[in-house]
């Protein structure tokens, strides 16, 4: 009985550091994101519907379950910055886009050491996820499936959120608006594959902007 329990002991000791370890990598996601006066329902929105596209994919319960953790970092290195950048109301300049850009290879940076599956998942989402399909993304300009999954994903996942919420830089888009882009930008922005998956499951995408509002 006395090892029984202390078995029990030690699983329900590892539930308890693995939620630990969820929540503070969620934490600074929202913190990365808040300096660029971004809510805290942006990654929430991001990190479902990352995981409802893993799974739609065909990844496994555990693979979704680490993106659905890590793809809330992808902007960490946005914490590299400046808030002048971040914030800016209109377009930026060459250079401000230059340092803007640098947010991928900042948070890939500040992730890339660690020994921790769900912080290896979310360096890959952070350099990645702003590359496109064709090769014409950054910072490497990787194409097709040299881009990791991770990646493809929450490229879709990010801009779907982004597109629709407000920004210091532009006003939502109405849906429509955000469907038309995904139709064009298929096989360009846009794993074909993903985009197909995004609108044979649009209903449940839907739903989970609408429980997660701003």
């Amino acid at each position: 009985m006395g090892i029984r329990k202390d078995i029990t002991d030690v699983i329900e000791l590892h539930k308890e550091i693995e939620e630990t370890q969820r929540e503070i990598i969620y934490k600074m996601g929202e913190i990365a994101e808040s300096r660029s006066n971004e809510t805290g329902n942006h990654v929430k929105r991001v990190a479902e519907y990352s995981k409802l596209l893993a799974l739609l994919y065909g990844l496994d319960e555990k693979e979704s379950d680490i993106l659905f953790t890590a793809s809330p970092m992808h902007d960490i290195g946005k914490v590299g910055v400046p808030d002048s950048i971040l914030n800016k109301a209109g377009k930026l300049d060459e250079n401000e886009y230059k340092m803007m850009k640098k947010h991928c290879v900042i948070g890939y940076n500040i992730l890339k050491n660690s020994k921790r599956e769900i912080l290896k998942a979310a360096a890959i989402v952070a350099m990645q996820h702003h590359e496109k399909w064709d090769g014409s993304g950054y910072p490497r300009g990787l194409k097709e499936e040299e881009i990791h999954i991770y990646g493809r994903i929450t490229a879709v996942a990010d801009v779907f959120d982004a597109l629709g919420s407000d920004r210091c830089y532009k006003k939502a888009w109405e849906n429509e608006k955000i469907f038309e882009l995904f139709r064009n930008e298929k096989a360009k922005h846009f794993d074909p594959k993903l985009v197909d998956l995004f609108f044979d499951n649009i209903d449940k995408f839907i739903e989970i902007k609408n429980k997660y509002k701003d």
